[in-house]
């Protein structure tokens, strides 16, 4: 651009003011006003030189974490997963109960003996959760006991004597075993030694044992006179065939004859009579648990109260957890498999195994293990449906767990041993119809290793190469695609 004579007389003028301020040079001196513009363009070509070094430089300086990153290999489009070499178990995990081995619900039906409408609690001997012994006094009905007595067999018939059965041979061995001796009676037949023993165990708790005929021995007695007149009678024919000088028609002896079968007979129906009298066992007044000391599970009456239905629950044996499980988990279980049982309620946990697997679908009403004594109702509930599967504990559980509900982890396969395991999403099936992993090697390459797939749980599937060498722990298999790197094409991790 051209500059006017009057614009260089203005630069020129403020040139001059500016140097007599800084220097007090003459502002016409031309040596000055040089040396100042030399130095501005000293200046300004060092700030360039200073832009293009910094700009060098950052064109071949890296950071170190700079240098690593560019070092990487690209990121693979693919999501991979360490083979593992370990024990690969299958679990199923279940709500199930623990409960009693045998668990008796007492619904006695005792009569008021007094033609009252109907029993009536009268005393309660045994509270909630307190221990049952053998021969012990649970609760007393119309002044009647309630005791409890070793045996299997559930109570379903008044045991008089005379009986024969299955259900009188218990009852002799666990007067047996509360120190009663039944004699001579053989087992299963209820004779005069097992009436001794039932009227001393009767005797022994405190009480009077139910005769076993309502007529107060009016039967037994009108035998015992029936037996008496049989035997005057037979005296009486002695005694006129005997004064008599003769007996042509052979009458009298013919008397005696008769007599003496008649007192026969009297004799019979005495002893019959006998027989079937004294003491007897009503069913109401039993209540057989398999195992002692046994446990009262609860007391659902107070005295005063009129029996309707159960008054008291009782459990005795083991305890053992149960649990119902559907169709398609029942056909992965079975007797022998390990089984954790887990309180959250107390924080206990056991080991057992499974001892029993249902092959039929039930409800926890029809499978219970619950009897009930005196012919109650059973106060039905309704229950689970399922499968029932019964667990017993290595070692015996604390009782205060009766009842409670529990979280099972039942076994349901294993490798037994240590296998290759990969997870389930590894496990491809080509078009050829073989099942491989795809490996991916260290350098990204990838390659298709058929194996035989096994025992699966817990997301992992236990697999067997068919060329032992192809695959091993540590290598890694495609279990998947990484969506983000894939769509960016490999920019992104």
């Amino acid at each position: 651009m051209a500059i006017s004579s009057d614009d260089r007389d203005t630069v020129e003028s403020s040139d001059d003011r500016d140097s007599v301020e800084s220097s007090g040079t003459s502002p016409r001196n031309p040596d000055g006003m040089g040396r100042r513009r030399r130095w501005a363009l000293a200046v300004a070509v060092g700030s360039a030189l200073l832009a293009l070094g910094g700009l060098g430089a950052s064109l071949v300086i890296k950071s170190p974490a700079q240098v690593a990153a560019e070092a990487e290999a690209p990121a693979q489009d693919v999501l991979t997963a360490e083979v593992e070499h370990r024990v690969l178990v299958s679990s199923i995990i279940t709500r199930g109960e623990v409960v009693a081995g045998q668990t008796v619900r007492v619904a006695p039906q005792i009569s008021d003996g007094e033609g009252g409408s109907g029993a009536v609690i009268t005393k309660i001997a045994a509270t909630a959760g307190s221990g049952v012994r053998n021969g012990q006094v649970l609760l007393e009905i119309s002044g009647r006991p309630v005791f409890a007595l070793r045996g299997k067999l559930p109570v379903y018939r008044d045991l008089r004597p005379g009986a024969t059965g299955k259900d009188v041979t218990q009852l002799q061995r666990a007067l047996r075993g509360l120190g009663h001796g039944t004699g001579s009676d053989p087992d299963g037949t209820f004779g005069a030694g097992t009436k001794a023993a039932l009227t001393a165990f009767y005797a022994a708790i405190g009480y009077d044992p139910r005769p076993a005929q309502d007529d107060d021995g009016a039967a037994l007695d009108a035998a015992a006179e029936a037996v008496t007149g049989a035997e005057r009678a037979v005296e009486d024919a002695e005694d006129s065939r005997d004064a008599a000088d003769s007996d042509p028609d052979g009458a009298l002896g013919k008397a005696v004859d008769r007599a003496k079968e008649d007192l026969t007979k009297a004799r019979t129906a005495y002893a019959e009579a006998q027989a079937e009298s004294g003491p007897m066992l009503p069913a109401g007044e039993a209540v057989f648990l398999e195992s002692f000391p046994a446990r009262v599970g609860g007391v659902q009456g107070r005295v005063g109260d009129q029996v309707s239905g159960t008054v008291m629950t009782v459990s005795a044996g083991r305890l053992l957890a149960e649990a119902y499980v559907p169709e398609y988990q029942k056909g992965l279980l079975r007797a022998g498999r390990r089984v954790e049982i887990h309180s959250e309620v107390s924080g206990v946990t056991a080991e057992g195994e499974v001892t029993s697997v249902a092959e039929t679908m039930s409800t926890a009403d029809e499978t219970s293990g619950d009897t009930s004594a005196a012919g109650g109702d059973g106060d039905a509930a309704g229950g689970a449906a399922g499968y029932l599967v019964r667990i017993t504990p290595d070692k015996a559980l604390d009782p205060q767990l009766t009842g409670q509900d529990v979280r099972l982890t039942i076994e349901a396969a294993s490798t037994g041993g240590k296998a290759l395991v990969v997870p389930v999403t590894a496990i491809t099936s080509g078009a050829d119809g073989r099942t491989v992993v795809t490996v991916v090697a260290v350098g990204g390459a990838q390659r298709r290793v058929e194996v035989r797939p096994g025992t699966s749980g817990d997301g992992y599937v236990a697999v067997e190469p068919v060329d032992k060498r192809s695959l091993k722990a540590g290598d890694k298999v495609v279990t998947g695609v990484d969506e983000d790197t894939a769509a960016t094409g490999g920019a992104s991790r």
